[in-house]
């Protein structure tokens, strides 16, 4: 308990601190078209998780294999992350790091050697593939969170299940050591979800996570997820990762494809993801980011449910093929179908007003 305590205050108090600093050397998110908060936001988000993981370092460096790498890595990207947030880099260095830290990775031997049995009950090795799937996984991974990072509370929520699913699947298998690093990092993101959401100081003291910090939650949940998948640490199948992230990764991939599919770049930001579908049909910020949660909670559960259950590991993929189908095509639909029927709505009360107003007369 003494060890939450010590990670959840050290994550809070980087936060405050954190605040004065960044509004004086300009880390701050400021409104645009694009963005539609007010004022000047602090980007401190990553910081305070960075200090939080430096706490935990320092009474349990035993609790995560080669966690001085791991520190090493989730520095490079912290600072690329807060140069990114203050000048606005362009893609090539923050991939180029992105890939530095991806080989780090497999440097320690953590890397996606099998794929699991998915090949209806026969595993599908990689072999030395595998450091070239590891690659697009750390990559992938990354940019999933930093893309998902829109409305208030939604990745910090995302974050939540995440480690909260590998907490529970590397605790139940026997791994504790990794199962309460895991629970540590969702208590050190907790601080951080209460200022965005404005609980309890109100959006006098809001935060956003910035780059810094979804690149560095979503590198710490692909290496957790390695190590829940692969070797001696194995608590899962290789499948059931893609349903502990479902959300972020199928919402990437879409918005991806789709821009691609316009001619777009597929980096090209736009208003295009689930949670700007679900609040253009009328939804709040709150009511997007339950509706959010929930469905990746229930996602989360089908997967460690389906592993705990022994479900064959090439149903489970199929499952999540079809499921991520059914997100791409029907999604931006309804979002138009129910935008349709907001307008025809309005069409009619504006039509039936003069009626009224003359009954009135």
């Amino acid at each position: 308990m003494q060890d939450f305590i010590a990670v959840f205050l050290s994550a809070f108090v980087a936060l405050f601190l954190a605040r004065k600093v960044a509004t004086i050397i300009g880390l701050v998110d400021k409104p645009c078209a694009r963005k539609k908060h007010r004022g000047n936001i602090p980007l401190v988000g990553g910081l305070s998780i960075y200090l939080a993981l430096c706490t935990l370092f320092m009474f349990h460096s035993d609790w995560l294999p080669d966690f001085p790498l791991y520190m090493l890595c989730v520095t490079l990207l912290l600072v690329i992350g807060v140069i990114d947030d203050r000048f606005d880099l362009p893609v090539l260095p923050r991939f180029a790091v992105q890939m530095i830290v991806g080989c780090l990775m497999m440097y320690s031997g953590l890397y996606l050697s099998s794929l699991g049995s998915v090949l209806f009950g026969h595993e599908l090795l990689l072999g030395g593939f595998g450091y070239v799937i590891t690659l697009f996984a750390v990559c992938g991974a990354i940019n999933a969170f930093n893309m998902v990072d829109g409305i208030d509370g939604l990745l910090g929520s995302l974050s939540c299940i995440a480690f909260c699913s590998l907490f529970f699947l590397f605790y139940s298998g026997g791994e504790r050591q990794l199962g309460l690093w895991s629970l540590c990092m969702m208590v050190a993101t907790l601080p951080y979800l209460f200022l965005n959401l404005g609980i309890p100081l109100g959006k006098k003291f809001k935060v956003f996570m910035g780059d810094a910090g979804s690149t560095v939650i979503g590198f710490t949940v692909l290496w957790l997820l390695v190590l829940a998948s692969q070797g001696e640490t194995a608590v899962m199948h290789p499948v059931t990762a893609l349903w502990l992230i479902a959300l972020p990764l199928m919402d990437m991939i879409a918005i991806m494809l789709r821009r691609f599919l316009r001619g777009d770049s597929p980096f090209k930001a736009d208003r295009g993801h689930l949670h700007h579908i679900l609040m253009s049909s009328g939804l709040t910020s709150r009511q997007s980011l339950m509706i959010i949660t929930f469905a990746a909670l229930l996602l989360a559960a089908i997967g460690i449910i389906s592993d705990r259950n022994n479900v064959s590991q090439s149903m489970m993929l199929g499952l999540f093929f079809l499921t991520f189908i059914a997100y791409f095509y029907f999604m931006p639909r309804i979002g138009k179908v129910v935008q349709l029927r907001r307008r025809t709505h309005s069409s009619r009360l504006v039509a039936k007003l003069p009626n009224r107003i003359v009954q009135r007369r």
